[in-house]
C-alpha cells in the first residue's frame, strides 16, 4: 500500500511539473509577437534667408528683407530705414551683386518666364521679380510683407528659385507701364538673397 502511494504521488508531481513546464513553455512562445512596421512621417522644415539691405546711389535707405517658406508659399517680409518719404518700389533683380555704387551690378528685374513688366498678378504679364509698391513715412521709415507659391528657396526649379537674385529698393514708385522697369527711378538699396 506504501508502494502505491508512493506512485501515485510521484505521478501526480510529475504530471505537475510537466504541466507548469509546459504553461511556461506556451507563456515564453506567446512574448514572440511582430511589431507593427514603423511608418515614416515627412515633415517639410521651413526655409529662411535674412537679406541685408545697404544704402545705394548716396542714399540713406537701409534695412532688412527676410524671405521664409513653408507649405509651397514664400513669404518676403521687410523693412526699411532712411529712406525719402513717400513711395518706392521694390523688385527682385537678377543677380544677388551690391558692388556697383548705384546697384546696376545686380542686372534688370527676374524675369525667368520672359513676361513684360506689370503689376505682380496681372493677366497682361508681369515679371516674377515685380513686387510693388510701398510707403516710406515722414521718418523715412516703410515696411512691406508678400506672399507668392510662384517664388522657392533653393529649389530646382529655376523659374521659382529666389537664391542668387538681388533686392533692389528704388527712389520712386512702380508705374506698372514702363517697360521693362516701371520707371521707378535710381536704386537705392541693394542685398544679395545667398544662401
Amino acid at each position: 500500500m506504501r508502494k502505491v502511494a508512493l506512485l501515485t504521488l510521484s505521478v501526480a508531481f510529475l504530471t505537475v511539473s510537466c504541466k507548469d513546464g509546459t504553461k511556461k513553455k506556451n507563456e515564453d512562445s506567446t512574448t514572440d509577437t511582430v511589431e507593427p512596421a514603423q511608418t515614416e512621417t515627412v515633415t517639410e522644415t521651413a526655409r529662411e534667408i535674412t537679406v541685408t539691405m545697404d544704402p545705394k546711389s548716396e542714399s540713406t535707405a537701409k534695412g532688412t528683407v527676410t524671405f521664409s517658406e513653408e507649405g509651397g508659399t514664400v513669404t518676403m517680409t521687410a523693412n526699411f530705414e532712411g529712406l525719402e518719404p513717400g513711395e518706392h518700389a521694390i523688385h527682385l533683380h537678377e543677380k544677388a551683386d551690391c558692388s556697383a555704387p548705384d546697384g546696376t551690378s545686380t542686372g534688370g528685374h527676374w524675369n525667368p518666364t520672359f513676361e513684360k513688366h506689370g503689376k505682380w498678378g496681372d493677366a497682361e504679364g508681369y515679371h516674377k521679380g515685380d513686387i510693388g509698391n510701398f510707403e516710406a513715412d515722414e521718418n523715412g521709415n516703410g515696411s512691406i510683407t508678400f506672399s507668392t507659391d510662384e517664388w522657392c528657396i533653393d529649389c530646382d526649379d529655376e523659374t521659382k528659385n529666389i537664391v542668387g537674385k538681388g533686392v533692389i529698393v528704388h527712389a520712386d514708385p512702380d508705374d506698372f507701364e514702363s517697360q521693362p522697369t516701371g520707371n521707378a527711378g535710381g536704386r537705392v538699396s541693394c542685398g544679395g538673397i545667398i544662401q
